[in-house]
């Protein structure tokens, strides 16, 4: 890949440029050389160093790692991934019991949705909450702005989600519009963009990067696009930092998400630690702030419905996700009791 102006983004880079920092150089063992991962396929990870891209092998599986990763690599292997400095995690799509790296290093999410009827604030609380968990900035970015009258009441509605959300309504087929997000993948930056198939990723991508992928319009009878992006990956951005593209997310549940909830409805958190009785169910208990706040019209009841249900699903996710780790770790550990025994009969 090329810039327009002939040059390559990925050649005579720095550490410094890849975002590098002492956070990763701590962990750093000697004999291992840093790489980040920019994709992930299903054996083979490719990895960005100073001296170009490299494909390295993953020993501990291509899923044990995420876009936006720091490795310890040595003889073509990435031996140890670094513990990232933020990491954006879902339940994995389906009925399988199990946690999906998204991207790692993130320094803000781009929650990408449109000004149509993809659009959906509880659907938005869903990535904000993943993104506070993931110590990530939350920028929520409304695109399709030109093919509205007025973008505000948008635009309000997003930033009433939570005071650390940042949002902005662009157009984005216009690159001067689009180059509104450089501070957020500018050096030593990275930003991620999620969201739906259709609401412009592909095309914010492409601006901010100077690449020309495929891109796809959204469908007239609902408002839904088609997929574009069918990987993720690190790309490099012309304002100089780094760009994780995300393919349209059908799904998301969250797991091991309890800390952003909380921070995302701070207000109701508030309200809980305040009830009489610690296990209350603020349902008609004696000294339930919660109901106290209701009956004043203090608290939304919409509000208090979308908290119960995050809470409740990630609860869920996360209680079944570590049984499933639990039993995983019980079937190894008899495997190899059972691998043990075999070698000392054999020995006998």
């Amino acid at each position: 890949m090329f810039f327009r102006d002939g040059t390559n983004p990925l050649t005579d880079l720095t550490l410094s440029d890849l975002g590098w920092s002492d956070h990763f150089a701590r962990q750093l063992e000697e004999g291992d050389a840093p790489a980040r991962i920019a994709e992930i396929h299903r054996t083979i990870l490719v990895a960005l160093t100073p001296d170009g891209p490299v494909k390295i092998g993953a020993p501990s599986g291509a899923g044990s790692f995420a876009v936006g990763d720091w490795v310890g690599m040595r003889d073509g292997q990435a031996r140890v991934r670094l513990a990232p400095r933020s990491q954006i995690a879902r339940k994995a799509a389906g009925h399988t019991v199990s946690r999906q790296l998204v991207a790692a290093n993130v320094d803000t999410l781009g929650i990408v949705t449109s000004c149509n009827d993809d659009f959906n604030p509880a659907r938005l609380e869903r990535y904000v909450a993943l993104a506070m968990a993931g110590d990530c900035l939350p920028l929520v970015i409304l695109t399709k702005s030109d093919m509205v009258n007025d973008p505000a009441p948008y635009l309000a509605q997003a930033r009433a989600i939570s005071p650390l959300v940042v949002a902005l309504a662009l157009n984005a087929r216009d690159l001067d519009d689009a180059a509104r997000l450089e501070p957020w993948c500018g050096p030593g930056q990275t930003l991620a963009l999620v969201g739906s198939s259709g609401v412009g990723k592909t095309t914010l991508q492409n601006a901010l990067t100077g690449g020309a992928e495929a891109t796809a319009g959204i469908r007239e009878d609902d408002a839904k696009g088609r997929h574009t992006t069918t990987y993720r990956a690190l790309r490099r951005c012309r304002a100089g930092g780094w760009l994780i593209d995300t393919p349209g997310m059908r799904e998301l549940q969250l797991t091991d998400t309890a800390e952003g909830i909380e921070e995302l409805f701070d207000d109701v958190t508030a309200l809980v630690s305040e009830c009489r009785f610690s296990d209350c169910a603020h349902e008609t208990e004696p000294g339930c702030a919660v109901r106290a706040a209701l009956d004043a019209g203090d608290l939304d009841p919409d509000r208090l419905a979308r908290w119960r249900k995050l809470e409740a699903e990630d609860r869920h996710n996360s209680e079944t996700l570590a049984e499933g780790r639990a039993r995983g770790k019980s079937f190894t550990k008899k495997i190899k009791t059972i691998q043990r025994g075999a070698r000392r009969r054999k020995g006998g």
